[in-house]
């Protein structure tokens, strides 16, 4: 698979991430780096966690874990090894200011702050345009 970025093709991210149809929050990755990235999410009727218009507080959530998913992938990608499972395992300080219309695109940028045996402490902010959308912390736990 070609490594160069962004990365707007769907077979690709999904070759980056563990989850599958119909949970998959992420669809292109703009930015990489060691501790940042940038992912984004075009929300669409279809989607599982759209409710009256409007991708519900969930998909947002997801969509923040999928964007450090998607970063643990590219980088395990970039060293030619076969990316591990992760989990969620904690979620603090998320603060959602308002909820992504359908057709909205969404760009989470994700900040990691630490990373220690396995365990990642990471900052997001999520997007709307130039409007923050919503923000917290999570720590992610790479599976053994």
């Amino acid at each position: 698979m070609d490594v160069n970025l962004p990365i707007l093709d769907s077979k690709q991210i999904m070759r980056l991430i563990p989850q599958r149809d119909p949970i998959v929050m992420v669809d292109g990755l703009l930015s990489f780096s060691d501790k940042d990235i940038e992912a984004t999410l075009t929300v669409l009727t279809s989607n599982i966690l759209v409710h009256d218009n409007l991708l519900q507080e969930a998909g947002i959530i997801e969509h923040m874990a999928q964007t450090v998913a998607l970063h643990t992938g590219y980088d395990f990608l970039c060293k030619g090894i076969p990316a591990p499972v992760g989990y969620i395992g904690s979620i603090k300080n998320i603060v959602i200011y308002r909820l992504p219309e359908v057709s909205e695109k969404m760009i989470s940028k994700a900040h990691i702050v630490q990373e220690f045996m396995g365990v990642t402490l990471v900052e997001v902010e999520t997007f709307c345009g130039d409007t923050i959308i919503a923000k917290g912390e999570m720590k992610t736990v790479i599976a053994q």
